[in-house]
């Protein structure tokens, strides 16, 4: 098999760690080929005093098996996930912490989140605060911190090469991903543990959503049916929670361990608007420049992709922009590929989105099954592309897919993964 593609090292991935609203890898794949939401009243915060009372939050979360509890209690929830998400992602590569520890200066950690785990340090300010400033606790601040995740999973694998936290919003999976790959064939390093994190299901970001409009606010007595993609109806996203963490590494890597390879990361963009903090491009340029830089860094042409995994995130503006800068890039052919939303079922889980929606597009090729867009009723206008609306579809022998995350401060990456082949 060749080991370089157009002067570059072949990079692929081959290990998936994950936390989810609808469980780990296995759960969340076949959750989602079903078309079943993981969106719920919320019940690990209270509630009552917000307008948004749903959310994609992550059910019956146990890090004991990973993280010594004394430890545990001073991390973060965002942390938590990216440790729990590493040791599977690690553990499915067929890999072991000594593996990891002994290939150390080669193994690079690229761990991003929004917020990391901003709870830590809102909790300590308002301990001191009530202890009418006498006692302020000396961790709360460092494990806050947005690199703490990317900290522990690195400690945890001895992995003491590159050490990277992207904080790009909502396009922060696949940044993380991308410079994995970036790093790879640069000869920094053989082998990296890539993903992001998010646990923002706090009630002041909750509020904070609401009063920008951002989040729906029309399903709190119908929470499965809140996240609706592309449909007429859609008024708002719903806030999720968790991450994937992924294996990446060089091909020459993986066939020497004769690792299980699940895909292969042919290119990689990521884009500005330039715009606004918070609105998108109304032109779709920063979109459509990350998808057509992403096809031009992959070398394949707009026809070979067969599926586009959408960021899809259920607001009025996001959805039909989206939609109309598919159409710039593809053309006529945009209507004939399948576009689908995993948000749908999961929610936005902010910087986490993109590595769950990379965890999805593995399952796509995997199991030749496109996980439906779910919610979607009411034709839009302006969403007029094949949404694979409520019902899965078997799409055998599929090879090459896109999958785009776009987010606050128009931030924009979309990235190719194709089957491995000769």
């Amino acid at each position: 098999m060749e080991l370089m593609r157009r002067g570059k090292k072949r990079v692929v991935i081959t290990g998936l760690g994950l936390v989810s609203p609808l469980g780990d890898k296995l759960a969340f794949w076949d959750a989602l080929q079903r078309g079943e939401s993981g969106i719920r009243k919320l019940q690990n915060i209270e509630s009552a005093h917000l307008d948004v009372r749903i959310g994609g939050e992550v059910k019956d979360f146990d890090s004991s098996a990973v993280i010594r509890p004394k430890e545990a209690r001073r991390m973060g929830r965002a942390t938590q996930f990216a440790l729990v998400a590493s040791h599977q992602a690690v553990a499915d590569a067929g890999l072991s912490r000594d593996a990891l520890r002994d290939m150390g200066e080669r193994v690079a950690t690229i761990i991003g989140t929004t917020l990391g785990s901003y709870e830590v340090g809102e909790k300590g300010i308002r301990a001191w605060r009530d202890s009418d400033y006498r006692r302020a606790n000396p961790t709360s601040i460092v494990n806050a911190l947005p690199n703490m995740p990317a900290h522990y999973v690195s400690k945890m694998f001895g992995a003491v090469g590159p050490l990277i936290t992207p904080s790009v919003a909502c396009a922060t999976g696949i940044q993380a991903v991308g410079e994995a790959c970036d790093l790879i064939q640069l000869g920094k390093c053989d082998l990296a543990l890539a993903g992001a994190m998010d646990a923002v299901i706090i009630d002041y970001i909750l509020a904070g959503f609401s009063a920008t409009r951002a989040l729906t606010r029309d399903y709190n007595d119908d929470p499965t049916a809140a996240s609706r993609p592309f449909d007429s109806d859609r008024s708002g996203f719903v806030l999720g929670e968790g991450g994937a963490v992924f294996v990446v590494e060089s091909i020459e890597s993986a066939l020497q361990r004769d690792a299980t390879i699940y895909a292969e990361i042919l290119g990689y963009a990521a884009s500005s608007d330039a715009y606004h903090v918070a609105a998108p491009d109304p032109h779709g340029g920063g979109a459509k420049r990350a998808m057509q830089w992403a096809l031009d860094d992959a070398a394949v042409n707009s026809d070979e992709i067969e599926s586009i995994n959408a960021h899809g995130s259920s607001t009025q503006a996001n959805d039909a922009i989206e939609t109309a800068a598919i159409k710039q890039v593809f053309g006529e052919q945009a209507y004939k590929i399948p576009v689908n939303s995993t948000k749908s079922m999961i929610g936005h889980a902010m910087a986490g989105c993109g590595s769950q929606e990379l965890a999805a597009c593995l399952m796509t090729l995997t199991r030749e099954v496109l996980h439906p867009t779910i919610n979607y009723h009411k034709p839009d206008p302006n969403c007029d592309l094949d949404y694979v609306p409520n019902t899965a579809r078997d799409v055998p022998g599929i090879r090459t897919i896109m999958s785009n995350s776009f987010g606050l401060g128009g931030q924009n990456a979309s990235i190719v993964l194709r089957k491995l082949q000769d």
